[in-house]
This record gives structure tokens, sequence and C-alpha cells, in this order.
């Protein structure tokens, strides 16, 4: 198979789609690699390197999207790249459609076969190319929120840890999956006093025991985070449904119940959010307020933090990338349910429920692609 990796053009996306160690894999089973010029550069990967491992250098984007059969990114692509897309031609990548209506229009239009990172689902409901981006989203909205904290930076002005004689922040988690437990993690080890809230019962007990002293769970319900987010200094936003439009746990009426400088962080802005206030920002400009309170919105928080998420994010998808050129996505979907629950979008036809139940859409039943 011939196989593209174009240079990632979403504002301050410095992600790569393939290390040079992924490129080596893929012609040992004999297919053909093309890497945009000074795609891994952000990343720490030279051309060179790449042209060791195999894979062939393409100056122009045009001419990666041109003559591959699959293209292996890591963001959606964005409007520039629409026309470059071609009928049939396999996208392999984080779409989040149920976030964007214009990208899913245009993604029919194209009648390509559009299979998701981001819904690619084992038997145990994890999702695997999900989890690595999801760990360093949940890590790195501590990081963030601790800095907009700082008054400067417009933020109430309050150390997460506080010191000897001094109290801690009070940061409320959003939801105990992998971004809400590595956000807990990384709060509750700089010594915040941390809570979680889940729906699940069976997710805070294990988080219960796993936790140290210093993290509580409470079950999620509208009494319970009206009451948690007036203490709060930093939230957390980390709900997810697969492939659906995030839930808005935090309307705009409940701001005014807030300290002013509380810092919102919403990791589930690439699914639409789970604050009715969020709107996507960037790296350029990541915060805006609202009635008082900060709003951190970055829809691809990884990419600042280029080299660790890259080699997280590779690891996870070669084995799936593989799969695809070995067999076609047609026999390597049919084989593989997991790999199957990633169609979104295929020759025209919305695959994937959410999805279409999100811009009111028809829906196609995937098996009825096979």
């Amino acid at each position: 198979m011939i196989i593209g990796v174009p240079k990632e053009i979403k504002n301050n996306e410095n992600r790569v789609a393939l290390t040079p160690a992924g490129v080596t894999e893929l012609r040992k089973h004999g297919h053909t690699v093309y890497v945009q010029a000074e795609a891994g550069k952000s990343s720490g990967f030279t051309d060179d390197q790449y042209t060791q491992a195999g894979a062939s250098i393409l100056p122009t984007i045009e001419e990666v999207y041109g003559i591959a059969e699959m293209i292996i990114k890591v963001k959606e692509p964005i409007e520039s790249e629409y026309p470059l897309i071609k009928e049939n031609q396999l996208l392999f990548t984080y779409f989040h459609f149920a976030s964007s209506e214009p990208l899913t229009h245009a993604m029919i239009g194209r009648k390509a076969v559009c299979l998701a990172y981001e819904t690619v689902e084992k038997t145990d409901r994890s999702l695997p190319l999900l989890v690595p981006m999801s760990e360093v989203a949940g890590r790195m909205a501590i990081q963030e929120g601790a800095k907009y904290l700082e008054k400067p930076m417009g933020g109430f002005g309050i150390l997460l840890g506080g010191v000897a004689g001094v109290k801690p922040a009070n940061v409320l988690v959003l939801g105990g999956g992998i971004v809400g437990t590595q956000s807990a993690k990384m709060a509750a080890g700089l010594g915040a006093n941390v809570t979680i809230v889940d729906i699940s019962l069976a997710r805070l007990r294990y988080l219960e025991d796993i936790m140290p002293a210093n993290v509580d769970t409470v079950m999620s319900n509208e009494y319970n985070i009206r009451e948690l987010i007036q203490s709060a200094n930093l939230i957390i936003g980390g709900v997810l449904i697969p492939g659906a439009k995030a839930p808005s746990l935090i309307t705009r009426d409940m701001l005014k119940l807030m300290k002013p400088g509380t810092v919102m962080v919403d990791v589930a802005i690439d699914q639409g959010g789970c604050f009715e206030t969020s709107k996507a920002t960037t790296h350029e400009h990541p915060i805006y307020e609202v009635d008082g309170v900060v709003h951190y919105c970055v829809a691809n928080m990884p990419g600042a933090v280029p080299y660790t998420s890259t080699l997280a994010l590779t690891n996870a998808t070669l084995p799936y990338a593989l799969q695809l050129a070995n067999q076609g996505w047609k026999q390597a979907c049919s084989a593989n349910e997991e790999l199957r629950k990633g169609l979104n979008v295929v020759h025209g036809k919305v695959v994937f429920k959410g999805v279409a139940e999100a811009w009111h859409l028809p829906y196609t039943d995937v098996k009825e692609l096979f």
C-alpha cells in the first residue's frame, strides 16, 4: 500500500502521525511511505531520519495526498485540506466529527473512508488510540490550570499545593476516566485538595481505593456539582461519550456561583466541550474569560508536548496502521471489530451513530459495508 504522512497544519499542532521507527515497520511489510518535508521536525525527527528508515520525502502536502492510498494523520483535516482528499482514500486520524458539522459534511462530500482514532474500541469498552492522548491531556490540564491560576495570567492567585500554614487549592475533576484519573493524580501529587465526580459508583469505588488521601470521590449530579464549584479554584472537564458530543455539566448560570479567578480547563472540547460556555481555543490564544471565570479550551493540548505525545500516540496506532496497510481497510475492518468501530464516514455515508445523531444525518449500519 502507498502511505502518506502530511505535515500537520492545524494551529500549533506539532505532532506527527508516524515516526521513523514506524516507517521501518511498514517498509518491512513491503509498503511504500511518503512523508512531507519537515513533517516530523517539531517532534524531533529529521527528514534524514525518515529517509534512512526507508521513506521518500515529498516537498508539498498536495503531493502527499495526491499519491497516497492511505493518509495517516494526527488531527482532523482542516478546510484547506478538504479539496486534496480523494474518493475512496483512507484517512486514519483523530476526527471528532461530533464537534464539527462542516468537517462531517466535507468528508461526506469527498466520499473518503474516514477511520477515527477516537472510536476504535476494544471489547472491554476501552479506547486504545484515545488513551495515550487522554493521559497526556489529563496531566497537562493540571500543569496549564496551575499556570492560569496565577494572578498575572488572570487567575485567583493561588498555589495549588499551598505552603505551611496556608491551605492548598481545591481542584474539582469532572469524570473519572483516563483524563480525570491522570488529572487527579497530578493535582494530588502537587498537594491540592482534589474531588473527582463520576456517574459510575463502581468507578468511584476503584478511584477511592487507588487515590491518595487528599482525593475525595463524589457522585456526579447537578446538585453536587453546583455545591462543589462554589469552593473550587480549578475545574477540569474530562467527561467522554465515545464518538458523541460531550454533555454540558456546567451551564452559563453556574458561573455566577464561582469565585472570580476560577480556572476551568475543558479537556472534552474535542467533542464539543462539557461546559456550556466552552469554545475551542488554540495554543496561540489559549484562554478567554466569561463572568470572571478563566476558560482554557485548547482543542489539541498534547500538541504542546509533541515529542512525548508523538511517541505515545504512534506506539498505539502503528499496530492498527499495519493491519490496514497489510489487508486493506475493508478486510481489516471486517476481521477486526476494534477497527470496524473506528469507521465513521465511508463513501459518503455516516456509519457511526453518535455522529449521525449529533448532526441529524441519515445513519447507515456499518455492517452493511461488508
